[in-house]
């Protein structure tokens, strides 16, 4: 744990944990629950895109947020909030009450997982901000006791403090590892505008209240798990499904272009994100996904492009 001085001289501890993001490899949604939940099958796989919290104490009960973006995210940060309603602030505030902490705590994120493109930034903040606060105020907590935590703040937080790859059921908080061979080459493509993930999980429902869909129970499938088990980026890219990926389109019919530039590319695979609007790409190969990013630039269809690798490492602590 690091220690230094703040302005009024009073010793400050600090600790720096560092959350991945995610994309979901097969994401199955049931039909909608009267408690408002859809059942999910998921398959998630950590990327090396990765959102970093600083936790730092304070001599008094209160609780700041900043933010910044990492290099190559220099994106609009206006849409991140700043108060109670980021979940990292909810996680300090949940370490907080779990352990009965008086102190406060200045949280510094930097960001670099794609804002509100399905990719989990904010759930990798949440499981950062856990274990930062955590170890900064010296709760003793256990992962199985954080876990607990996360699954309370959203259900992408548990899978972004475990990471690596793994099988979501339930809201997708309900997590079993999954076997994986070899390394997964990723190409993401960034869209200016974000999509509400209620409103693609609306849309979805009314697909299925007006039987243009069929809302069946979630299950994991098994081409999935085979390709992960094989590594074999081509199978896994034939496996590749999002129930939402036709509400996502309809909101958002501008990624049709971003699908039509990586099949241009000859990608292995191609899915829109989680909720979107991020569309992801699987390669065969580090080179081929560096010819798909090209690509994709070229044709002029998204904000920004990135690569990534998976699977990537669940939370850890950098500093402290």
């Amino acid at each position: 744990m690091t220690a230094g001085l703040a302005t009024d001289g009073v010793a400050r501890r600090l600790v720096r944990a560092r959350a991945s993001g995610k994309v979901n490899l097969q994401l199955s949604v049931g039909p909608r629950r009267e408690d408002g939940y859809h059942p999910l099958a998921t398959v998630f796989q950590a990327v090396n895109l990765y959102e970093t919290v600083t936790a730092a104490t304070r001599a008094d009960a209160a609780i700041t947020l900043t933010v910044s973006a990492a290099p190559g995210f220099e994106g609009d940060l206006d849409g991140v909030p700043l108060d109670e309603t980021n979940l990292a602030w909810r996680a300090a505030e949940a370490v907080r009450e779990a352990y009965g902490i008086v102190d406060g705590v200045d949280l510094h994120i930097v960001k670099g997982v794609p804002i509100a493109g399905g990719m989990a930034g904010g759930s990798a903040d949440a499981a950062a901000a856990l274990v930062a606060c955590a170890e900064v105020w010296d709760c003793g907590a256990t992962r199985a006791e954080l876990l607990d935590l996360a699954a309370g703040l959203g259900a992408d937080v548990p899978f972004s403090l475990l990471g690596h790859t793994a099988v979501g059921l339930g809201r997708g908080d309900e997590l079993s590892p999954a076997m994986t061979h070899g390394e997964f080459h990723w190409v993401f493509a960034l869209q200016a505008e974000g999509l509400s993930t209620p409103a693609v999980f609306g849309r979805y429902d009314e697909f299925v209240e007006d039987g243009v869909r069929l809302a069946k129970p979630p299950r994991v499938d098994t081409r999935v798990m085979q390709a992960l088990m094989s590594g074999d980026p081509l199978e896994l890219g034939l496996a590749l499904t999002n129930d939402l990926q036709e509400a996502a389109l309809e909101l958002a019919p501008r990624l049709f272009g971003v699908i039509e530039a990586f099949e241009e590319a000859e990608a292995a695979g191609v899915i829109v994100s989680g909720s979107g609007p991020t569309v992801a790409a699987l390669a065969v190969s580090r080179q081929h996904a560096l010819e798909m990013a090209a690509h994709v630039t070229a044709a002029g269809v998204a904000a920004a492009v990135v690569t990534a690798d998976g699977p990537a490492t669940g939370t850890v602590i950098l500093e402290g």
